[in-house]
């Protein structure tokens, strides 16, 4: 028997026809299920336990929502090594790679050890203040460095290994892993990093200079920014969330965790076709 973890969110339209399928299918197929919310539990037929606790409970990890279920997913179960397949309850994401009609397909894949295994590294973020740590969070698509309560620009030095790269007056700094490459980063005008890119990304929000171009550097760096310049708090935000309000003297510095993610996929998942269909790519006519 295999022990299932479920992490969904029920405000999708499509949640409770998908839970219905999957309580059914797991009953079939002699899986165990547990889930962290009670409502959740009886409308799966499953047994409750927090998903903190999943990484040591269970065999498999299902995220149903969106990517940002994914991400919630992932922070819960990191250095755990439980892989996770993400059920998309809407169009394709990035990171949920099977569709909610692909549920039957999903778990016989399961429960045969046929799904392919996409190993994702994750970032590790070490906030100080004054020198002081204050705070080290984990990311699997990026660490976003600015904004705030005013329109005015920052001042940011970026250090790699050691080494002074250049200081940047802008609106603030992205540094993504392949992951989150098709995130915030993307849209500022980013490269996209194929999932087996052993690097990270680091982009410069507006900068005010026209020679600012985006960098990609090993995964094996200490990526260092520090806030030179601020007239303003700033916000760092870790994969979508606020986490720590940043002040002129800051710094985050960013590494590879140790410990990475598993995603498990069908065998006849196209990364490439992913990104033509979130992208609207349709090529060239003649």
């Amino acid at each position: 028997m295999k022990k299932i973890g479920v992490i969904v969110n029920t405000k999708r339209p499509r949640a409770e026809h998908v839970l219905s399928e999957l309580r059914d299918l797991a009953a079939a197929f002699d899986f165990r299920l547990f889930t962290e919310k009670p409502e959740m539990a009886e409308a799966l037929n499953a047994e409750l336990l927090p998903a903190s606790e999943f990484g040591r409970q269970v065999d498999v990890a299902l995220a149903l929502g969106g990517d940002g279920t994914v991400l919630y997913t992932a922070l819960a179960l990191h250095g755990s090594g439980v892989p996770i397949m993400g059920v998309n309850l809407g169009s394709l994401g990035f990171l949920t790679s099977v569709s909610d009609s692909e549920i039957r397909p999903a778990l016989e894949a399961i429960k045969n050890g046929t799904c392919s295994v996409s190993v994702r590294d994750v970032a590790e973020c070490r906030v100080f203040r004054n020198d002081e740590l204050i705070g080290v969070q984990r990311s699997l698509n990026d660490v976003v460095l600015g904004w705030g309560a005013s329109s005015r620009i920052n001042t940011f030095n970026l250090v790699i290994d050691g080494e002074n790269v250049s200081s940047f007056m802008c609106d603030g700094m992205i540094v993504s892993t392949p992951t989150g490459s098709t995130a915030h980063s993307l849209s500022a005008g980013g490269p996209i990093l194929h999932p087996g890119v052993l690097g990270f990304g680091i982009n410069v929000i507006c900068p005010h200079t026209l020679g600012s171009r985006p960098l990609v550097v090993p995964n094996t760096s200490c990526i260092e920014i520090r806030v030179v310049k601020a007239v303003k708090e700033l916000i760092l935000s870790i994969d979508g969330q606020d986490e720590f309000l940043m002040e002129q003297g800051g710094r985050i510095e960013i590494r590879r965790s140790e410990h990475g993610v598993q995603f498990l996929q069908l065998e006849n998942h196209s990364y490439f076709s992913v990104l033509a269909q979130k992208l609207h790519w349709r090529g060239s006519s003649l």
